[in-house]
């Protein structure tokens, strides 16, 4: 069974740390031969060993734990995460990547945060293009510890309403051509996060599902080997 979780923004909440910990443990329990990080599962993320957290180093251990028991852990950066491949944190997943993929009954399933599928999107489409790049990445690291942290913390917060402004209305229309344009490439299940909705559409001949967000609905996906998903939700502690 492949598992899916996105949007968790840990930090953001308060709880959510030892719900997304409960998730895990229900994973692992239920067979889980793979998880897929779908993005933002922190408030924000960054690949410096500055901006580490008790919170952070709490996750990073729940993940060495479960790849020490055999499951396949994957994080496809989204939004909030920034510079994580070429980092420290790259070594505790099998892969950090854009965007993953699997089959599963004789279907192939792409993987995608989504965050750059909204054109209309402008002010996180221009912060997207100046900080990701190598640039931003060094300069980043050539600023002190606590200023890197203010300037990072305050550019969320800016962005912040921008992002919810922009996910009040689902994009239908943007999904579908992008969807589109990848089920050409062979593939015939797009799963995306960052909408912070489930949604699920036939498209093109393939079919597009958008993974609730962790944050508000603690639900995950779940793909079984036949091929079939369905989403499960969080089961209360004993």
């Amino acid at each position: 069974m492949h598992v899916v979780i996105a949007d968790s923004h840990l930090g953001q909440t308060e709880g959510g740390e030892e719900e997304f910990q409960r998730a895990l443990a229900q994973i692992r329990a239920r067979g889980a031969v793979s998880l897929y990080l779908l993005g933002d599962i922190f408030q924000y993320l960054v690949g410096d060993p500055r901006f580490s957290t008790p919170l952070t180093q709490r996750f990073l251990e729940s993940i060495r734990g479960l790849r020490a028991q055999g499951v396949r852990v994957v994080y496809v950066e989204g939004n909030r995460d920034f510079f994580l491949r070429g980092s420290y944190l790259e070594k505790e997943f099998d892969a950090v990547v854009p965007e993953a993929a699997f089959e599963a009954g004789g279907r192939r399933f792409l993987l995608v945060h989504g965050d750059g599928i909204n054109a209309h999107d402008w002010p996180y489409r221009f912060w997207r293009f100046a900080s990701k790049n190598a640039a931003a990445r060094a300069l980043l690291h050539a600023i002190p510890g606590p200023a890197a942290r203010r300037i990072v913390s305050r550019a969320e917060r800016r962005l912040r309403d921008s992002n919810f402004r922009n996910k009040s209305r689902l994009p239908v229309e943007m999904i579908r051509r992008y969807a589109q344009k990848r089920f050409q490439d062979g593939y015939d299940v797009l799963i995306l996060g960052h909408f912070h909705e489930s949604w699920r559409a036939s498209c093109g001949g393939g079919t597009v599902e958008i993974v609730p967000p962790f944050l508000e609905e603690r639900r995950w996906m779940e793909v079984e080997p036949s091929g079939e998903s369905r989403l499960r939700d969080l089961a209360a502690s004993a």
